[in-house]
């Protein structure tokens, strides 16, 4: 179904274009305000993340072997080695940053995912001396190029989603040994280390975390030890982003929004629609075409990353992405130097479970990496925005 959908995407999405950018005009009043702060302009990792890691009440900000202390991020504290300033045609060995308190001790902790296929690390909190953290190994053959960090088998505590060495699973955090890889996939060469996508969320509501990927979802079994988990297919992308997992409609069923191709166009949401015979199915509300046309708006690409966040407040769910800028360098990709636009799609809810998504631009000059953080950093309730890229550190606070 979705093959015969994507043939008449293109005729669909110019009128659809048209739409969105009235809307967009016409609830200008009601966008947040963002102040713009540039941490760094160093490129030292394609992710960040907030923490607060002297334990003085304030949100951090650590990207790639830096942390920045809040509230002013001024101040810069190493606590690992690593290049100061790779090139940006090239790539760093920091792809997506994670914090939590992995030993217990109450200090919070630094989790790195390096250059996708090599070994991972998490750094142990010194307490508040100075000089490099402690390092442990989390987990061998870190794979994929956004990983997830989230409670996957329901033990209130996060583990690490991605692929190794063609299998698809997760990894239990231990503080004193590396971390164990759970394999909920059989073996497919197509779980290489660069693969793209990954997601984890209830989709069949039974209460369950399941696990996707750019071809299906995997369903998470009763006992969560049950592998290989049974698996659904439905491609919903190319190469995939983050996969994120919401009720966009608000009809009670979880849907997947994602990127159809991180490094070409495409973006779309998968609204869940259930058939008479019990099954899942899924229909598309395309934000981005695969082929937009010279003057369709917003023609963005390299959604390379995603986050979801309550933008307006209105209580429903949007989503924060943008541009990766130079994924593979200069010359790399479609459109590799076009603005590093970060922006903001705000889910409109309509009747009978109907949905659209109108685009809101933060910025033209930072975009995203392959991380994007939206969370509230400054305890005002409103969720902010952190990007680590090739262009640097930038941190967008909501008003």
């Amino acid at each position: 179904m979705y093959k015969a959908i994507l043939r008449l995407s293109v005729a669909v999405l110019t009128f659809s274009a048209v739409s969105m950018t009235l809307a967009a005009d016409a609830n200008q009043k009601k966008d947040p305000e963002w102040q713009k702060i540039v941490i760094s302009t160093k490129f030292r990792s394609e992710g960040a993340a907030f923490g607060d890691f002297n334990k003085d009440g304030v949100m951090d900000v650590v990207s790639g072997h830096i942390w920045y202390e809040g509230p002013d991020f001024k101040n810069e504290h190493k606590f690992m080695e690593a290049d100061d300033n790779y090139d940006p045609e090239g790539y760093s060995n920091s792809f997506v940053n994670f914090t939590d308190d992995i030993n217990g001790d109450g200090w919070t902790d630094i989790i790195i995912c390096p250059h996708p296929g090599t070994d991972g690390s998490w750094y142990e909190n010194p307490k508040g001396k100075d000089g490099l953290w402690p390092q442990h190994e989390s987990t061998i053959q870190l794979g994929n190029e956004s990983q997830a960090w989230a409670d996957i088998d329901g033990d209130g505590a996060n583990e690490l989603l991605f692929n190794r060495d063609n299998w698809y699973g997760y990894a239990n955090p231990k503080a004193d040994e590396p971390w164990e890889f759970v394999a909920i996939s059989g073996e497919d060469p197509k779980y290489q280390r660069y693969f793209h996508g990954n997601g984890c969320g209830d989709i069949n509501g039974d209460g369950r975390p399941d696990l996707l990927e750019m071809d299906g979802w995997w369903e998470q079994p009763e006992n969560v030890k049950d592998v290989p988990w049974k698996f659904h297919e439905f491609k919903f992308a190319d190469a995939a982003s983050n996969m994120l997992v919401a009720d966009f409609n608000g009809d009670g069923l979880n849907d997947v929004f994602t990127a159809w191709h991180c490094h070409l166009y495409g973006l779309v949401c998968w609204i869940q629609k259930p058939s008479t015979d019990g099954t899942i199915d899924f229909e598309p509300v395309w934000m981005i075409p695969t082929e937009p046309s010279d003057d369709f708006s917003p023609k963005v690409s390299q959604l390379h990353s995603m986050a979801l966040a309550d933008c307006n407040g209105d209580g429903v769910v949007d989503v924060v992405t943008g541009k990766r800028w130079w994924a593979h360098g200069s010359k790399g990709d479609v459109d590799a130097n076009a603005p590093a636009y970060l922006m903001w799609w705000e889910t409109k809810r309509g009747e009978n479970g109907s949905v659209s998504f109108v685009h809101h631009f933060i910025d033209d000059a930072s975009g995203v990496g392959t991380q994007v953080v939206a969370q509230d950093i400054n305890g005002d309730k409103v969720p902010d925005i952190l990007v680590g890229n090739k262009r640097g550190c930038f941190l967008h606070l909501s008003k």
